[in-house]
């Protein structure tokens, strides 16, 4: 830890019965983000066998959850190190650092011949003229590019590469306006199944084979 950058210094939150560490470089666990996990973890039960994928995973928290309890493997993608290292460590600190593995690469820089029977992903999703917005938040964990959708897009093409043909993936997004905008863009290999919604905070599509 940098002495001269107090902010930096590790914290934890709750998130459902886990304790997820981070600090200011990385995105603060939001409490509302559960229901997604929630919503994964009713999918996993019915389920094709295989490990489970976050996307955009940050300190991992939404993966975690998703597969505790379970004997279920997790892969972390993330491009932040410090993320990275974040999610690695909470694994560990979960007890599931022999299940989890996490890599820092880009969203197109898993193999080709990896299959996922649930792909779960947190994107940034603000436009990046309104990132001074949110100035507590780090500007990678947050902008979405000029229409919010930059890195939600490359989450669809990465959902649409490693999906299982049975399997299912929740992507969460901002707004009603931006589900609608890329389900109007989403390839023919799949479709928009169902959104659930947290009211104020955000909303979570459900992306299946058609």
């Amino acid at each position: 830890m940098d002495l001269a950058r107090p902010d930096l210094a590790p914290r934890s939150v709750s998130f459902g019965p886990l304790t997820i560490a981070y600090d200011a470089r990385v995105l603060t666990p939001r409490p509302w983000t559960v229901l997604q996990a929630e919503w994964a973890r009713e999918l996993l039960a019915e389920a094709p066998p295989g490990p489970v994928l976050e996307l955009c995973s940050g300190a991992g928290q939404i993966g975690l959850l998703t597969v505790h309890g379970t004997g279920r493997r997790l892969v972390c993608v993330d491009v932040d190190p410090v993320a990275c290292g974040y999610a690695a460590a909470n694994a560990r600190a979960a007890g599931r650092g022999d299940l989890v593995e996490v890599r820092q690469v880009a969203l197109d820089g898993l193999p080709r011949d990896e299959v996922y029977p649930l792909i779960v992903a947190d994107p940034p999703w603000v436009r990046t003229d309104q990132t001074g917005c949110f100035p507590a938040d780090p500007v990678l964990a947050i902008d979405g590019g000029v229409d919010g959708l930059r890195v939600a897009r490359e989450c669809v093409a990465a959902v649409d590469r490693h999906l299982h043909a049975e399997g299912s993936a929740l992507l969460q997004l901002g707004s009603v306006e931006e589900a609608r905008r890329l389900r109007d863009e989403l390839p023919p290999t799949l479709e928009l199944v169902d959104v659930r919604a947290e009211a104020g905070c955000g909303l979570v599509l459900l992306l299946e084979r058609p």
